[in-house]
């Protein structure tokens, strides 16, 4: 088992979400790990309030607070959406990264974003790969989302775009760029030599191009690409098939939902999300900020405490 000390810095999201308080709740589980260091990135108002309702002002005191993303106080309502809270949740998770860039940390974990949020504030954003992309100056379709959770490890070869625009960006090149990223993923969770299973795009990784050519002119020259580089690599084959065999360690997902419908039905509010192929590794929560229970206390840091073990060599 690794003992080294791991920093963490951690971003709390969207200010009037669930993040604020379930960073407070996964920090107070953790309390007493001491090869674990956790600074968080947020606005201190919004750390008060969420301590209020969680009943845990004592942690306050503990805290290793680095105060970004300032909101207005007229802008500081839990539960609802916002421009000045998307600005915030980009910004706190903006100085995480470009402080374990510095060298200050050895991972960031962000709290949970709202996206309709981010896009009122004006902000190009379509997940936090792509902000990692950005501050880390890497183009945004290199840095790809290896879902965990379940028994599952996913990676996802486009992500949050509409299905004609991934059919457009799809090449063999991408398919081995997020694999290779993947396994590199795997490497950091401690397993070297992943199995590896390549999903088609179409149904049946188009039963030998009577559902199409997508897959005779992508998935399958990737396949090839792959094993010619020393990858012990299965497919393409339909997800349904790969995911019913569960003989491999890393699956590879050529849309969003193929890989995301599996891990969150497994692991329902429990899964982490790490944004790989950059510089700087990134571990989010599995769900969104659930602004329907935000400000109440109950939510639930399962998700946001699994991303903070992982990265932290804690499991």
């Amino acid at each position: 088992m690794n003992t080294a000390t791991r920093r963490i810095a951690l971003s709390v999201g969207d200010p009037n979400g669930i993040g604020p308080e379930i960073v407070l709740k996964a920090l107070d589980a953790l309390a007493g790990v001491e090869r674990l260091q956790v600074a968080v990135f947020g606005p201190p108002a919004v750390l008060e309030r969420a301590a209020a309702v969680t009943g845990l002002g004592r942690l306050l005191a503990s805290l290793d607070l680095r105060a970004a993303g300032e909101l207005p106080a007229a802008a500081a309502l839990p539960g609802q959406v916002n421009a000045q809270a998307g600005a915030s949740a980009v910004a706190s998770a903006t100085a995480a990264i470009e402080a374990c860039r510095a060298g200050d940390f050895d991972a960031v974990v962000a709290g949970p974003h709202h996206e309709t949020a981010i896009a009122q504030a004006g902000i190009p954003f379509s997940g936090y790969p792509s902000l990692v992309a950005r501050v880390c100056g890497e183009p945004e379709g290199r840095v790809f989302l290896l879902l965990v959770g379940g028994g599952l490890r996913i990676v996802h070869v486009t992500l949050h775009e509409s299905v004609a625009t991934a059919l457009s960006r799809l090449t063999p090149e991408l398919v081995v760029a997020a694999t290779q990223a993947g396994m590199r993923g795997c490497a950091v969770l401690g397993l070297s030599h992943p199995k590896v299973a390549l999903f088609g795009i179409n149904p049946h990784a188009s039963e030998g191009m009577l559902f199409g050519r997508e897959d005779q002119d992508c998935t399958v020259p990737a396949a090839r690409q792959l094993r010619e580089l020393g990858v012990e690599v299965t497919g393409p084959q339909g997800a349904d098939v790969l995911l019913a065999d569960r003989r491999h360690d890393l699956y590879v997902a050529m849309l969003h939902d193929q890989g995301h419908i599996p891990i969150k039905l497994l692991a329902p509010q429990a899964a982490s999300a790490i944004s790989i192929g950059a510089d700087v590794l990134l571990a989010s929560t599995g769900h969104g900020s659930a602004m329907d229970i935000a400000g109440q206390g109950i939510a639930r840091p399962d998700a946001l405490l699994r991303s903070l073990r992982l990265l932290g060599g804690l499991s």
